[in-house]
């Protein structure tokens, strides 16, 4: 649920190419087990939860480690971890179950099922937002603010008033039904629907539909008295500082609390394709729906094997294709995933968000395939050069998650498309390269990947994009690229080197050597600017850990940032014009020169952080 642990599932789901070098995947659940156990200790992580099933039994249920490492309480199949957006596939599977039975449908609108809720879309005549949107995160809106993060009411707000809070992050950024881009709010306000035909609670709707006949007794979205005394503690990376408790605003979108042992029902009810005990809670149609997306532009181009369905994904490793959702909140992590064709799956869960998450995905699917032949790779078709030809050059991500990352992600995730041969290189300015084969004209798959996970759309609506499971990219021109990434890196170089040159001057003038030297300011004053900026930025580094509470709600640490990213913007500009003003004075020109080159550096970057909302952003409003 956090910004900050749920990209760090984005990138786990692709962390799995074997290196030769390392050890050989555990082949039985005793070496599995002891290869945890290392990670844990490696870590410093207290415990995981874990379940292996396949469709007609548990292969391997357990508790590893500590569910609270200060009254020494282990971890056991029993205890109830956060699952995280895991949660989100049961808003999928309650509307998927109400379309059953003619209640509803995925294409009905929002606006008509729940006019209540506030909501902004532009296109709202033409394209409106529908339920199926609101599941696939393909409304447009930006995902849920800070405020609405951080906000930690142990008092049971009902979706309505969650919904309610802080509506505003609700504004469709692009036409909905064309791009994905994770959203939170968009399973909760499917959730109300639910709530709104059937007249019951969606939590109460999820237990006597759900949890019930999948025997998860004590799962619950809710912190009870019964689930407290099961419940295992999470924890900051060091393994010893625990969170609070988070009472999630939007319930719906990731509070359900479960064990290991009744999630390894829930996935056996994916690979039974939606049956339990011989009973056929939602349909066979109805669980390939889920993993099936249909709502953007490359889904309608035929790439419907892989990317964000109705609250389920696909990840790929090793040829092998897992279906399934991870989950985070603070000091948690969870990881649900299954293998259709092969029968097999599994859950896991740890109870402290740093790297052990990744590693034991690793070792868990490593011991899953390591008996199985991989499957084998489709034939690459040729390359047709005429339709690849628009889309060869730079491309900037137009979807970011938050609208307030897209000053830096624009920049930063900034990829450029070439051929080489019959195959398709895409390579980030930061990060390694990705080679394509083509399957048909327009779509392409990973070298090593079984399915397409690229599309070159020619025929947007608002111009041509390149989409992958998750990203759009439009085409930007070479010049556009080099100049912002050539005045970025130069201006930031640039105001490095004011501190770095006050390394010689401050302690000189403070030793009394610059006693005589004139105007000053066009020294410190540049200096002040810069020394703002990295302090402001140094804020959000260091809070990482507890993000959510320092900047979503007012704190020293949220109205220290917005203070810090003002003063950084007043000086910028008071540096340039009292080095202007300066510059018939005598100075030496060196100096001079230097701190005009600082100010004209602090004041674009300045500008830039103005433009995109950064100066006086205040992340708790």
């Amino acid at each position: 649920m956090t910004r900050y642990a749920l990209a760090a599932l984005v990138c786990a789901a692709s962390l799995m190419a074997a290196d030769p070098k390392e050890p050989p995947p555990p082949k039985t659940t005793a070496e599995l087990e002891q290869a945890i156990r290392k990670v844990l200790a490696e870590t410093k992580t207290p415990g995981v939860g874990i379940s292996i099933v396949s469709r007609d039994r548990v292969l391997w249920t357990a508790g590893i480690g500590k569910s609270d490492v200060a009254k020494g309480i282990d971890v056991t199949p029993d205890t109830l971890f956060r699952i995280g957006s895991v949660s989100k596939s049961f808003a999928s599977l309650s509307v998927l179950k109400l379309e059953e039975q003619g209640k509803l449908h995925l294409t009905d609108t929002a606006r008509s099922r729940a006019p209540e809720i506030w909501f902004q879309n532009p296109w709202e005549s033409t394209d409106p937002v529908r339920i199926v949107h609101l599941l696939e995160h393909t409304a447009g809106f930006d995902d849920l603010h800070f405020r609405e993060y951080a906000n930690n009411d142990p008092t049971p707000l009902t979706l309505r008033q969650g919904l309610d809070y802080h509506a505003d992050s609700r504004i469709s950024r692009w036409r909905p039904g064309t791009a994905m881009s994770y959203c939170n709010s968009g399973p909760a306000f499917a959730a109300y629907i639910v709530e709104k035909v059937t007249g019951q609670r969606f939590e109460d709707y999820v237990k006597e539909n759900f949890f019930r006949p999948l025997r998860m007794d004590t799962a619950d979205y809710l912190l009870t008295p019964a689930v407290e005394k099961k419940l295992t503690s999470l924890y900051h990376p060091d393994g010893k500082t625990p969170y609070h408790y988070w009472h999630i605003l939007m319930r719906p979108a990731g509070s359900i609390n479960a064990s290991a042992r009744e999630m390894a029902n829930y996935v056996q009810f994916f690979l039974n394709r939606g049956s339990v005990g011989g009973v056929q809670l939602v349909s066979r149609a109805s669980i390939d729906r889920m993993e099936r997306p249909e709502t953007t532009l490359a889904a309608r181009a035929g790439m419907s094997s892989s990317g964000y369905g109705l609250s389920n994904y696909v990840t790929i490793t090793d040829g092998f294709v897992y279906h399934g959702h991870n989950g985070g909140v603070e000091g948690g992590l969870t990881e649900l995933a299954y293998l259709p064709d092969q029968g097999l799956g599994y859950v896991f869960f740890v109870n402290a968000a740093n790297s052990a998450f990744q590693k034991i995905s690793k070792l868990i699917r490593g011991y899953l395939t390591h008996d199985l032949a991989k499957p084998a790779l489709p034939s690459a078709a040729s390359l047709n050069r005429d339709s690849v030809r628009p889309f060869l050059g730079y491309l900037e991500p137009v979807t970011p998650r938050q609208e307030i990352q897209r000053f830096l992600v624009r920049i930063l995730d900034v990829t450029r498309i070439t051929i080489d041969g019959n195959k398709l290189v895409m390579k980030p300015m930061i990060g390694s390269r990705k080679v394509y084969l083509p399957v048909s004209d327009v779509l392409f798959r990973e070298e090593k990947e079984p399915v397409a996970s690229l599309a070159l759309i020619g025929s947007a609506p608002d111009g041509p994009v390149v989409q992958t499971g998750w990203d759009t990219f439009r085409p930007i021109s070479a010049l556009a690229v080099w100049l912002e990434w050539g005045l970025g890196a130069a201006s930031l170089l640039v105001m490095a080197t004011a501190i770095l040159f006050a390394l010689v001057w401050v302690p000189r003038k403070l030793f009394g050597k610059l006693r005589d030297a004139p105007r000053m300011s066009i020294r410190v004053i540049p200096l002040v600017s810069a020394l703002c900026l990295g302090a402001a930025i140094g804020l959000f580094l260091v809070s990482e850990d507890d993000l959510l509470q320092r900047f979503g709600n007012l704190t020293i640490w949220s109205g220290a940032f917005t203070a810090l990213t003002w003063a950084f913007a007043i000086t910028a500009v008071a540096g340039l014009v009292l080095t202007w003003r300066a510059r018939k004075a005598v100075v030496h020109r060196g100096v001079y020169a230097h701190a005009l080159a600082v100010s004209i550096a602090n004041v674009l970057v300045a500008g830039y952080l103005a433009y995109w909302g950064i100066i006086g952003y205040r992340p708790w409003a």
